[in-house]
């Protein structure tokens, strides 16, 4: 039996253990788009907040599975839980839907036919985004948007030279900034997200850039790069978590060489300035501009 999971549900939801994760959130993991119609005898699924985000990874999940297949999905009520079974209902399936936990949770046995799964899927792919001049897909951050700190970031920032990272490097944005350098020697670009990265590597199309899908929280510190920019994340699970920055900050300091330069760009109300000061040998605001401060740290 193959059995899928996507993401982590709660343990109240009392997962399977042995299932193939699939989330493309988890570095390592198995993905959807590379899967067989009809391969899979059941999904459970943690889904994610974004609606078409969310109706695309509903939609793979149905495609992979064989038909009488189970579809086990769940979310927050908040974050898209209460919009699960109309979502489901829209494909004309039958499903049986409780609440707990805070969570909606719906089962569904899957039909021989289901139509409509196809414009989901492709709503949700990864795409070239009009307006934006670059290859992105839901569920990455910003997908469809340069957002403002990385504006900010890119009007502030001097040209770099030598080896560097770009830590959260989302679909690419603010790498190619960084390879505007002629002095800039490499680049690697790190994200959690499987989806980021594949749309950084269609955005960068530079021999200098090499690509990571991982935790930047795990990565090895090698102590030899001459810069690291970074726009971090400052939520998780929907839900501030202001460890992350930090964590990030940590990190940066671990991959610089004696002389390295951080680049960070944080939302202002975020207080990052303690962490900074601890991890580097000085640490000042470039600028603050739109909601936002540039930092600039020193090994």
């Amino acid at each position: 039996m193959t059995s899928l999971i996507y993401g982590r549900p709660p343990a109240v939801f009392d997962p399977p253990g042995d299932a193939v994760q699939t989330s493309p959130l988890i570095p390592g993991s198995a993905s959807f788009d590379d899967m067989a119609e009809g391969s899979a005898d059941a999904v459970a699924m943690l889904a994610p907040p974004g609606a078409l985000e969310r109706r695309a990874v509903l939609a793979q999940a149905l495609h992979v599975l064989k038909p009488g297949g189970r579809l086990d999905v769940m979310a927050p009520k908040d974050k898209g839980g209460s919009r699960l079974g109309k979502e489901l209902k829209a494909w004309g399936l039958e499903i049986g839907e409780t609440a707990k936990a805070h969570h909606r949770r719906c089962q569904v046995i899957r039909p021989e036919r289901i139509e409509g799964l196809d414009a989901a899927i492709a709503a949700g792919a990864l795409q070239r985004v009009e307006g934006l001049d670059a290859w992105s897909r839901p569920g990455v951050f910003a997908w469809d948007r340069i957002d403002r700190g990385t504006t900010v970031m890119a009007a502030h920032l001097p040209p770099l030279k030598g080896a560097g990272a770009d830590l959260g490097c989302g679909f690419g944005a603010l790498s190619t900034v960084v390879l505007r350098s002629p002095a800039v020697t490499s680049l690697r670009l790190i994200d959690i997200d499987r989806r980021a990265v594949e749309a950084a590597r269609r955005n960068v199309e530079d021999p200098r850039a090499a690509f990571d899908w991982a935790d930047v929280r795990m990565m090895e510190e090698s102590g030899d790069l001459d810069f690291v920019v970074t726009n971090p994340p400052f939520h998780d699970g929907g839900a501030e978590d202001r460890r992350l920055g930090q964590a990030f900050i940590r990190k940066a300091a671990g991959l610089l060489g004696k002389g390295g330069a951080l680049w960070l760009v944080a939302n202002r109300h975020l207080p990052y300035e303690a962490e900074l000061n601890a991890a580097f040998k000085r640490a000042r605001v470039v600028v603050e501009a739109d909601g936002y401060k540039l930092f600039e740290a020193g090994k």
